[in-house]
């Protein structure tokens, strides 16, 4: 019985926690819904059957994409448990094919989250639809292109949202207050947005536990208020459930109430959240919160407002708040007021995800992604992002002065969005479910006929604030594409022009130069081979050290790879030539919490360190091979049991204090620990690190050659860790067409000028780094 219950209190908690993320949106869209539906030529119809034919659209159309499509189906198609635009990608680049990442490699189809569970069979034989698709190039670019316009129009919304809801909650004070001047409204909406904004880079912990009870709180006084307008106002309005009333709506309204379904559709706008912040809860809660409270609380606003205009038709421009009974105005606004900065949180942090997912996948500059331990869970801060949708908000709200206009925008991001999640949704039910193509096309038919209905009549707004989204998409998706364009022919320049493993070898062991003691980690994108940055260095300076580890740094498309799994180890070359290779594997949703490089540096030693005792133990030859296999070596029980990990005496020592003699004493001169000691006691952040000591184990090592290896890989570490980087200058060749030098010599280049450097996204210590000049000419 134990084990019946617990399962469904943690699913009872996780849909009590999923009202402050997931519908905080969708429970506020009765603030401005009717007040667009009748913003335009439909004002002039004023009959009860046009009312209810409206309310009857809006039960209709929130049963339809909300209930069924996302709640009954989207919900199904979870990438490892989680949901969004890049979880269907992720699914078709693994499953299908259609990956444009680099690097990717067979021992990524290891991972224990590559395969989902009655996802995808290996066996399955793959059909000729999908084998055409796959091997044509533009079909696979074309794809991207649709994934990040879609993740354009995520952007957008996430500009939209904190406009439309703020705004409109603010408005709320003229029904009392009617003198309230309407640019005073705007000011407050603005101060409110910028607060909400300012206020992101603090988390949202020491509140977040608010959240979900101002959500459902909100949702029981509206269901209650919209259940008083239908008793006290038109108990008739049921009768609207039927579709008949919507047949009947067309009839009497023609071409104004299909121009009206832009407004319409404003019912369902933040229903892409559900599917999208799937990953923090599950498919059972989201659906028993949904079902049981939201929609059943919306459905009775949405009546009851519907029951108050069929008797008050000349305030259907505040009808949300006109139809709230004097005695409770106060307490609903305050309600809505925070109801909606809920909703505007949640979708900013939704928007700060999409951007990571795509800078994961190699389609958006480099950014700074600040996430803190004491911060919820996979929430982060990306203050570039922050900023620029506080300007893009304000310049909305300032620049519109109307919800109805942000409503249109609105409602052209969001119907765009998901019409764009249907055709990939079709995709994954025959490519990665193996369902038949009749299926499939049935699927895109049955929702993507009624989403191009409301999409084409959206499009009528485009003059009235509908091209706002438009434009922002465009310029947003113009950026993701550019930077990955370059990055591509970037990383093929750095594959064409790889140091040959045959001349490594005919170096031998000293690699023709001097080695001197440390480790030196090469960072690379190159998950094989040896990267030109390596020979430009040792042709300009013939010394290097004595250790050397090729870091690769690669995303997989999965969502999260384990810990244990993360790092993928391997050898270079013969044993005595000291080269090691090391992958570390992300997830494009992985959070990351920032690390010290001490921390970097001995889990990459420790690693290395595995690899060594396990390829003694019988999973490598004497020699060494040429570029040896990879091992994932943290799945070992052995695992940083190989050495003694201790905390060096206080915080103000040296990188280079006396290491134990068992390793042998230092390398470095005493002028040089003394240099380095002063300039770590003058930086404020340097003098504060935790020091951490390694010192081999007394676990018997049977290969004295090994033990050898792990000494010497120990002294190096002692003597020292340096990062080597390549800094590069990108340049189109000079044969290249107007528009791939265009695209690099400006936009691109452009871009790499004004973003973070790859040292500071990789949190590399300034300290401790080295720049190797690189010319590509791409």
């Amino acid at each position: 019985m134990v084990e019946i219950k617990t399962p469904r209190k943690h699913v009872l908690l996780l849909a009590y926690q999923s009202f402050g993320i997931v519908f905080g949106d969708l429970s506020t869209s009765p603030l401005y819904v009717y007040r667009s539906i009748f913003s335009g030529k439909l004002r002039h119809y004023q009959t009860e059957d046009t009312i209810f034919g409206a309310f009857s659209l809006i039960f209709w159309t929130l049963t339809f994409f909300s209930l069924i499509k996302y709640v009954v189906f989207m919900l199904c198609a979870d990438d490892n448990g989680e949901g969004g635009i890049f979880a269907l990608y992720s699914l078709l680049c693994r499953h299908a094919k259609f990956s444009l990442l680099p690097n990717q490699q067979a021992a990524d189809e290891e991972l224990s989250t590559y395969h989902g569970e009655g996802r995808s069979n290996r066996n399955v034989l793959s059909s000729a639809f999908k084998k055409l698709v796959e091997r044509r190039k533009k079909v696979k670019t074309a794809l991207l292109l649709v994934v990040l316009f879609c993740a354009s129009m995520v952007i957008t919304m996430g500009v939209l949202t904190p406009a439309i809801s703020i705004l409109s909650s603010i408005e709320g004070l003229q029904v009392q207050a009617k003198n309230l001047h309407h640019g005073m409204v705007v000011l407050i909406a603005c101060i409110v947005l910028i607060g909400l904004f300012v206020l992101q880079y603090r988390g949202t912990h020491r509140v977040a536990f608010m959240f979900a009870p101002i959500v459902i709180i909100w949702l029981l006084s509206i269901a209650i208020i919209g259940a008083y307008n239908v008793i006290h106002w038109n108990t008739r309005v049921y009768q609207a459930l039927s579709p008949y009333y919507v047949y009947q709506f067309f009839r009497e309204t023609g071409k104004d109430g299909w121009i009206s379904l832009g407004g319409i559709l404003l019912c369902v706008t933040g229903t892409e959240v559900i599917y999208a912040e799937l990953g923090q809860f599950t498919a059972s809660s989201v659906r028993l919160a949904f079902s049981f409270v939201v929609y059943p609380c919306l459905v009775l606003q949405y009546m009851g407002q519907a029951a108050f205009i069929s008797k008050n038709f000349s305030t259907v421009s505040l009808s949300f708040y006109s139809s709230i009974p004097d005695s409770l105005f106060w307490p609903v606004l305050v309600m809505a007021i925070l109801s909606t900065i809920v909703a505007s949180q949640a979708v900013v942090c939704a928007t700060f995800s999409i951007v990571k997912q795509c800078h994961a996948y190699g389609c958006f500059p480099r950014i700074k992604i600040v996430h803190k331990p004491k911060w919820i869970d996979r929430q982060m801060y990306i203050p570039e992002i922050n900023w620029i949708l506080m300007v893009l908000c304000l310049a909305i709200t300032i620049g519109s002065h109307d919800t109805n206009r942000i409503g249109n925008a609105y409602g052209i991001a969001f119907m765009t969005m998901i019409f764009m999640t249907t055709c990939l949704m079709s995709l994954v039910i025959n490519f990665i479910w193996h369902k038949s193509v009749g299926f499939a096309l049935f699927y895109f038919l049955f929702f993507g006929i009624i989403e191009f209905i409301f999409l084409s009549s959206s499009f009528m707004r485009i003059p009235k604030g509908g091209w706002v989204p438009l434009v922002l998409s465009a310029v947003f998706t113009f950026i993701m594409f550019v930077w990955h364009y370059g990055s591509r022919k970037k990383y093929l320049y750095d594959v064409h022009n790889k140091v040959p493993m045959k001349w490594i070898l005919t170096l031998g062991s000293d690699l023709g130069i001097v080695r001197i003691p440390g480790i030196g980690l090469i960072y690379t994108e190159l998950a094989s081979g040896v990267p030109a940055t390596f020979s430009h260095f040792l042709t300009n300076l013939p010394a290097f050290y004595k250790v050397v580890v090729f870091v690769c740094v690669k995303i997989v498309p999965v969502p999260y790879v384990p810990q244990s799994e993360r790092y993928l180890i391997g050898r270079i070359g013969p044993k005595s030539y000291r080269l090691y290779r090391c992958i570390i594997r992300n997830g494009y949703k992985d959070v990351q919490e920032k690390e010290t490089e001490y921390d970097v540096e001995n889990a990459l030693v420790m690693s290395i360190a595995e690899f060594i005792q396990l390829e003694a133990e019988g999973c490598g030859s004497a020699d060494g091979s040429v570029d040896g296999r990879m091992a994932v070596v943290r799945t070992s029980e052995m695992f940083g049991k190989r050495f003694i990990v201790s905390e060096s005496d206080g915080y103000g020592e040296s990188s280079s204090s006396i290491f134990p003699t068992t390793v042998g004493c230092n390398s470095r001169s005493a002028a040089l620990q003394k240099l380095q000691s002063m300039y770590e006691q003058e930086t404020p952040q340097l003098k504060q690190r935790r020091r951490i000591q390694l010192k081999l184990s007394d676990t018997k090592c049977k290969d004295l050659q090994a033990k050898d290896e792990l000494l010497e890989l120990l002294e190096a570490k002692h003597a020292g860790v340096a990062y080597i980087i390549g800094h590069s200058h990108v340049k189109a060749k000079w044969n290249s067409s107007f528009l791939k030098r265009l695209s690099i010599d400006i936009f691109y280049s452009f871009l790499r000028k004004n973003c973070r450097s790859p040292s500071v996204f990789l949190d590399i210590p300034r300290i401790s780094l080295i720049e190797v000049g690189m010319n590509y000419y791409l």
